[in-house]
C-alpha cells in the first residue's frame, strides 16, 4: 500500500501569474505526475476556495487553486491524448486501454457503520437540537464534534499552529476519556465474574434492536470520536446489566452513567469556540509564518488576535516538536524552517498601532 507523503517542489512559471512560485503541494505514489502532485488530496484541502461561485483573488491559498486548475485541465488533456501525460510509465502496447487509465484514490468498499445498543450512546452521538420555544437546550453531540475537528484538520493544512495545538489537545481528551471508560468497564466485568464463582452467571445486556449508525467521516477524528462512542455505548449496556442483576442500585447506576455524559458533553462542546474564532475570514490565513520577526503587519495582527482569544501557543508545537496523530500539514517542507520559527516563539514583535480587540 503506498503512503501518501508531502514534499516542496519548485514549480514551472504559471501562466496564469507569470512568476516563479515555489509551492508545497501533497503528493502520492500513484499520482499521473511526476512530481507525484495529488489532486484528490488538494481539492479536499481547497474545498471551500473550489466551491465559492466568486472566487477570491486576494484568498492566500490562490496560487495553489491555480495550480490545482491548471494540473486538471492538464489531466483531462492526458485522458484525451495518453501519450501527453508528463512522467507517465510507458505501458505495454498490449495492455487494452482499460489498463492504461489512471489509477483513482482509494475508497471505502462497503460503508463504514457503528452498531448502538443505548439511547443514551445514540444520543451521544446524534446530539440534540433546541426547541423554538427554548423548552429543550442545544446540545452538541459526536457528529458535531467529529465536523469541527474536521474542519481544523484541513485548516493544519495552511501551517496553523493553533489547529495543531486543537487537534493535540482533543486527540489527547479523547485518548484519556476512552482509557477512563474502559476502566469503569473493566471493574464492571470484574464484578460480573465474580457472581460466576458461585454459579450465577449473567451476560451483558443488549438491545433487541440496535440502532445502525453510518458513517461518512472524511478525516480520523472522526473515527476516532466514533470509537468512544462505541466503548461508552458498551459501558451504558454494562452498568445497566449490574442494576437489572441487582449488583448495583439504581441510583448508583444512574449516577455513573450522568458522569459520563457529562464528560463526554464537555469535550464536544471544547473546540466550537476555536472552530468559530480560527475560521473567520480575517484568521483563516494565519501560518507559522506569522509568527517570524519579519511578518507582515497583518501576520502579526493575527497573531495578537489569537493569542489574546485562544492563549499562547506552546513553543514545541510552534516549532513543530510537538505533532498532531494526523495533520494535513506539509511537514518536509515545514521541517525545513523550524528551526526559524523555534528562534522567534516566545519573541514576537507585535506590530505598532494593532490591537487584538479589533479582531476578537
Amino acid at each position: 500500500m503506498a503512503t501518501k507523503q508531502l514534499s516542496p517542489v519548485t514549480r514551472e512559471p504559471l501562466v496564469a501569474t507569470g512568476a516563479n512560485v515555489s509551492m508545497e503541494f501533497p503528493v502520492s505514489a500513484d499520482s499521473p505526475f511526476s512530481d507525484g502532485y495529488d489532486i484528490a488530496s488538494e481539492r479536499d484541502a481547497l474545498a471551500d476556495l473550489v466551491a465559492a461561485a466568486t472566487k477570491d483573488d486576494t484568498d492566500p491559498r490562490w496560487r495553489r487553486f491555480l495550480v490545482l486548475c491548471e494540473r486538471e485541465a492538464e489531466l483531462l488533456r492526458s485522458k484525451a491524448n495518453p501519450s501527453e501525460v508528463r512522467g507517465a510509465v510507458p505501458v505495454d502496447s498490449s495492455f487494452s486501454a482499460k489498463h492504461q487509465r489512471v489509477v483513482g484514490p482509494l475508497a471505502d468498499q462497503e460503508p463504514d457503520t457503528l452498531v448502538l445498543h443505548t439511547k443514551e450512546a445514540y444520543w451521544a452521538f446524534s446530539g440534540r437540537q433546541a426547541d423554538p420555544d427554548g423548552s429543550v437546550v442545544h446540545i452538541v453531540g459526536g457528529w458535531r464534534f467529529a465536523a469541527v475537528l474536521k474542519s481544523i484538520w484541513h485548516l493544519s493544512g495552511n501551517d496553523n499552529p493553533y489547529a495543531d495545538w486543537l487537534l493535540i489537545r482533543m486527540h489527547d481528551r479523547l485518548t484519556a476519556l476512552r482509557w477512563k471508560i474502559e476502566c469503569r468497564i473493566e471493574r464492571d466485568r470484574v464484578d460480573i465474574e465474580a457472581a460466576k464463582v458461585h454459579g450465577f452467571s449473567f451476560s451483558v445486556l443488549s438491545s433487541r434492536a440496535p440502532k445502525l449508525v453510518t458513517l461518512e467521516f472524511r478525516s480520523p477524528y472522526g473515527y476516532a470520536t466514533a470509537s468512544v462512542i462505541a466503548v461508552f455505548d458498551y459501558y451504558v449496556r454494562s452498568v445497566k446489566t449490574l442494576i437489572r442483576k441487582d449488583r448495583i442500585t439504581d441510583v448508583a447506576g444512574r449516577q455513573a452513567i450522568r458522569e459520563t455524559v457529562r464528560e463526554l458533553r464537555a469535550l464536544f462542546l471544547e473546540p466550537i469556540r476555536w472552530e468559530r474564532f480560527l475560521l473567520r475570514e480575517e484568521m483563516k490565513a494565519l501560518c507559522r509564518a506569522d509568527f517570524m520577526r519579519d511578518a507582515h503587519d497583518d501576520g502579526k495582527k493575527r497573531v495578537i488576535a489569537a493569542t489574546a482569544y485562544l492563549g499562547e501557543v506552546p513553543a514545541a508545537i510552534l516549532s513543530g516538536a510537538l505533532m498532531p496523530r494526523h495533520s494535513r500539514r506539509p511537514v518536509q517542507a515545514f521541517a525545513a524552517r523550524a528551526p526559524l520559527v523555534s528562534a522567534t516563539s516566545g519573541h514576537i514583535e507585535p506590530a505598532r498601532g494593532l490591537d487584538a480587540s479589533e479582531l476578537v
